[in-house]
C-alpha cells in the first residue's frame, strides 16, 4: 500500500539546469520542453535538492525529507523521442555532506530505500543520449508495510 505522496516539478530557477546551447520552454507547470542537440551523454541536465544553503544557492529545497527506514516508490513522468532516453540518479549524503550511496533509475517506476545514515539527498536528471524531452513531474511516494497499515486503521 502506498502512503504519503510528493510531486516534484521543474522550477524556472536556472542555476541548477544545464543551459549551454539549450532551449527550455515552460508550457505549463507540468510540461517543460528541453532541447539540446549537442549535449554529451552523461551530462546532468537538472538537479533537485532535499537540503540547500539558501545564502549560497538562493533556492529552497524541492525534495521531501525521507528516512532510511522506509521504502519509497519513484515515478518518472518524462516523454522522450523513440530510441532516446534519460536517466535519473538519487545521490544520498550523510550529515557531513559525504556521499553515502547512489541509485541510478532507468525505469519509469522504481522502488528504493536510502542508506540508514542519509541526512540529505539530491535527484539528478541525466542525459542518456537524448536531444529533447518533455518533463512533466517526478512523484515520490512512501510504501507502507502491513504493520504501518494496521496502526493507521486502528
Amino acid at each position: 500500500m502506498l502512503g504519503q505522496k510528493w510531486i516534484i516539478y521543474w522550477s524556472e530557477y536556472a542555476s541548477d539546469t544545464y543551459l549551454y546551447g539549450s532551449k527550455v520552454y515552460f508550457h505549463k507547470k507540468d510540461d517543460v520542453e528541453y532541447i539540446n542537440r549537442l549535449m554529451p551523454p552523461g551530462t546532468v541536465i537538472k538537479q533537485w535538492y532535499s537540503k540547500t544553503n539558501f545564502q549560497m544557492q538562493k533556492i529552497e529545497p524541492t525534495l521531501p525529507i525521507i528516512d532510511g527506514e522506509s521504502k519509497y516508490q519513484i515515478t518518472i513522468n518524462i516523454d522522450t523521442p523513440d530510441n532516446e532516453n534519460c536517466l535519473m540518479r538519487l545521490v544520498f549524503f550523510d550529515r557531513y555532506e559525504v556521499e553515502a550511496g547512489s541509485i541510478t533509475l532507468r525505469d519509469k517506476v522504481t522502488e528504493f530505500s536510502c542508506p540508514l545514515k542519509t541526512y540529505s539527498y539530491k535527484l539528478q536528471l541525466i542525459n542518456g543520449g537524448v536531444t529533447s524531452l518533455h518533463f512533466h513531474s517526478v512523484v515520490i511516494q512512501e510504501i507502507l508495510d502491513e504493520t504501518e497499515e494496521e496502526i493507521e486503521t486502528t
